[in-house]
């Protein structure tokens, strides 16, 4: 029976979660399996991967076959390293002790390097997001600004219309008190005009004046009789 290390997939829709596990190659990809070697979840930076290394070995000490995206997440975990120690152990390159010691110093610099990688990752997000938080305050700071223009705009063209409209009703207002000003001082002036009348002497005395050239004839012929 020959057997695969392949992933079997489980988990919610767009965001999948995969079983490492060891099958026969006759079964279906998510079938019936022989070993669940361990999970990788994919939803994360860097992925999260578990891994029982020692089964994982064992059974492909006893021949079986990764597959392809199966092989690259068990090398990243050592355990193709682990094989390959325990093969040269077999073949007596050096003892089981030191095979152990190497496989510790790769597994100590391979955390190291998901450590600093970790970090970067994080201190980009970091930045990311500090540079996101500034962007919205520039963006806030904009907003306010055009809020502060719109509404001075709006004042200055409020009080331009209330300008204009007190220049238009001005004349208005006006006007009608130069025309009535006339008609209030018309009883005085009409007052005065007839006082003035009152103290000129009557126009019937004027003939009075007249009225020795009415008895001259009397006198002419009282100087002919003479």
């Amino acid at each position: 029976m020959a057997v695969r290390i392949r992933l079997q997939r489980h988990g919610k829709k767009g965001k999948p979660i995969y079983w490492i596990v060891a099958a026969d190659s006759r079964s279906k990809r998510d079938g019936k399996f022989l070993e669940k070697l361990g999970t990788y979840n994919p939803n994360f930076n860097p992925p999260i991967v578990t891994l029982n290394i020692d089964s994982t070995v064992n059974w492909i000490q006893n021949g079986a076959q990764p597959s392809e995206t199966a092989r690259n997440i068990i090398s990243i975990e050592g355990a193709l390293l682990k094989n390959h120690l325990l093969n040269g152990v077999k073949k007596g390159a050096f003892s089981e002790e030191d095979a152990d010691k190497k496989f510790e110093a790769w597994i100590k610099e391979r955390d190291s390097k998901t450590e600093k990688k970790l970090s970067t990752l994080e201190k980009e997000a970091l930045d990311k997001k500090k540079k996101a938080l500034e962007l919205e305050k520039e963006a806030n700071e904009k907003r306010k600004l055009a809020s502060e223009e719109a509404l001075n705009e709006e004042a200055l063209l409020r009080k331009h219309l209330l300008l204009r409209k007190h220049l238009l009703k001005s004349p208005a207002e006006e006007a009608p008190a130069a025309e009535e000003a006339p008609a209030e001082e018309a009883p005085a002036e009409k007052h005065l005009l007839r006082k003035h009348l009152l103290k000129r002497p009557p126009a019937e005395e004027a003939p009075a004046e007249e009225a020795p050239a009415e008895e001259a004839p009397a006198e002419e012929e009282d100087k002919k009789k003479e």
